[in-house]
């Protein structure tokens, strides 16, 4: 497999790492963004102490001008982007009629407004070079929404119309772009959860687990190689069953 340049969005959260450590397994080159410097030089360094030597940029997605900044930085360090997986998310949760208007624009603008913000500065590269690869990563709750997630699932759904209209816009170019919806994942927001909290969602999830990062990161790798080429505008649920749709 050819090594591409790789941008994954949130890359230093429990699915962005293994998202991260999946595509450089596979012989990319990858980099992330960061928001706190502190934090994302612990990441770095850990990442580093792991064997995997990632490119790093200074960035909020949320903001088109940061956005802009981060690709042109990365592209900088490693080159023109191939391969971008949207993974950045905030939750901002209440039910909506408590919800504030800054709760809501808060989710929508880093889980929804980012893949605009990231996508179009390297949509026109991809574009010329006929080759190129989206994933957005979206949720189990834009699928079948959520309690008190009214703008959460309503970003997350959203990522999916964005998927299947830049699909249909971009396949002649040898672009393909794609959604994975991942269900309860034990990442470390989901294991700070009451245990019996968490024993109602397992009991609810057909596996009768929560799933695992590397399992999100292993959908993600799906999309990537050439092999993958006539897979575009699909949406891949991983939620061990807790939600089943055609």
């Amino acid at each position: 497999m050819q090594a591409r340049v790789a941008l994954v969005t949130g890359g230093t959260g429990g699915i962005g790492t293994s998202i991260v450590k999946r595509l450089a397994g596979m012989g990319h080159k990858v980099a992330t963004n960061f928001r706190d410097e502190a934090r994302g030089r612990a990441w770095h360094q850990g990442m580093k102490d792991a064997g995997f030597d990632i490119a790093m940029a200074a960035g909020d997605v949320s903001s088109p001008e940061q956005a802009a900044a981060l690709v042109q930085e990365v592209e900088r360090q490693l080159g023109p982007v191939e391969i971008l997986v949207n993974n950045a998310g905030i939750t901002r949760d209440s039910t909506f009629h408590k919800m504030s208007a800054q709760q809501w624009n808060e989710v929508i603008c880093t889980n929804l407004n980012s893949c605009f913000n990231v996508t179009r500065p390297v949509i026109e590269g991809m574009r010329q070079r006929k080759w190129g690869r989206i994933v957005q990563i979206s949720s189990i709750n834009g699928q079948k929404g959520q309690y008190g997630q009214a703008n959460y699932a309503a970003a997350k759904a959203g990522m999916h119309g964005f998927t299947i209209s830049l699909a249909q816009e971009n396949a002649r170019f040898g672009i393909t772009v794609n959604t994975v919806s991942p269900g309860y994942i034990g990442t470390d927001m989901v294991m700070a959860v009451p245990e019996e909290v968490r024993e109602k969602i397992i009991a609810q999830i057909p596996t009768g687990r929560l799933g695992t990062p590397e399992e999100i990161a292993y959908a993600v790798g799906f999309f990537i190689p050439d092999e993958a080429g006539w897979i575009t505008g699909a949406n891949l649920s991983a939620n061990g069953g807790q939600y089943m749709g055609w």
